[in-house]
């Protein structure tokens, strides 16, 4: 069965395909077709999404459709996340999407974000890596989950996300005074939910997923992607803790070459960085597994499993 998932995210807008023969099965990545739309920097100051920002979204999902349809795509999905729930007018954009493409996008709350990104997780890793410790930032938010069987323990979601952030600071690159306003707040927040997530029990593996882990591990020295998503990645916390204060100084320009960072997140790094690294410090985690699979495969492993009537998230 080919399947494809719309994941309407704070940065993108992302269309996956893949071919999924039974459940169970690999699903194997068929296309990929994404842009980067930034719905958060379309908000009014009532907190709504514009009207060019709904429009452009609606015409790009309509995209999305036909080339799903040329994909051969039996099973199309769309989701939504932070920058469309967190909106002032979420029904209205949704209904827009829907009249203009047909897709009528499911808004997932924070915490069944973090419990489907686990369950990506977990099938990546398998159950031979013990209890995990989920770490996974986007745009808008950032989703913690730990647990040992494929639905975790505990799941949270902090309006943490790299853009959402990065929004809060003012200048290329930003006053040092500001940035340490910001570490000091970042810090405060994961640490009101670390007991929660601590009480699951001892980790036998951290693991980050997103992006901008992808991206920051590779500035640090992880294989390039084109060597494939089966070589194992790893950013470790002495790495990312030298990369900081480095990127710190840096331009949004300077950031985009380095390895691994594309123009377009480039200007997000340095607070996506901020709030992995203390994710990781206030943890005790010195070094994440970093895992391809993420919150869009996670909705196509659920749909998999909903298929022979298997639990999870």
């Amino acid at each position: 069965m080919r399947l494809g998932v719309i994941d309407v995210g704070s940065n993108t807008v992302h269309l996956l395909v893949v071919d999924a023969y039974h459940p169970g099965a690999h699903p194997m990545p068929d296309y990929s077709h994404s842009t980067v739309l930034r719905l958060a920097e379309h908000l009014t100051p009532e907190g709504d999404i514009s009207t060019e920002g709904a429009a452009t979204l609606a015409r790009f999902v309509t995209e999305c459709v036909e080339v799903a349809e040329e994909r051969g795509v039996r099973r199309l999905m769309g989701f939504a996340t932070s920058a469309i729930r967190d909106a002032g007018n979420t029904q209205q954009v949704l209904d827009q999407v829907r009249d203009s493409s047909g897709v009528d996008l499911q808004v997932l709350d924070g915490d069944s974000e973090a419990q489907v990104t686990f369950l990506a997780a977990r099938r990546w890793f398998g159950w031979s890596a013990g209890r995990l410790l989920l770490i996974d930032i986007g745009g808008g938010s950032l989703e913690l989950a730990a647990g040992l069987d494929e639905t975790p323990d505990a799941a949270v979601s902090l309006p943490l996300g790299a853009g959402r952030l990065t929004r809060e600071l003012a200048g290329d690159p930003p006053d040092a005074a500001e940035l340490k306003a910001l570490r000091k707040r970042v810090r405060s927040e994961i640490a009101s939910v670390q007991p929660r997530l601590a009480r699951v029990g001892e980790r036998h593996l951290a693991v980050g997923t997103s992006k901008t882990i992808r991206s920051l591990a590779r500035a640090c020295g992880a294989a390039p992607r084109a060597e494939g998503p089966y070589v194992q990645r790893t950013l470790s916390l002495a790495d990312l803790s030298e990369l900081v204060p480095r990127i710190a100084g840096m331009t949004a320009a300077q950031r985009a070459e380095l390895p691994g960072v594309s123009g377009a997140r480039a200007p997000q790094l340095l607070a996506g960085a901020v709030v992995v690294e203390a994710a990781m410090d206030l943890f005790g985690v010195e070094s994440l597994a970093v895992c391809p699979w993420a919150l869009r495969e996670g909705l196509i492993l659920q749909f998999l499993d909903s298929l022979t009537g298997r639990q999870n998230p």
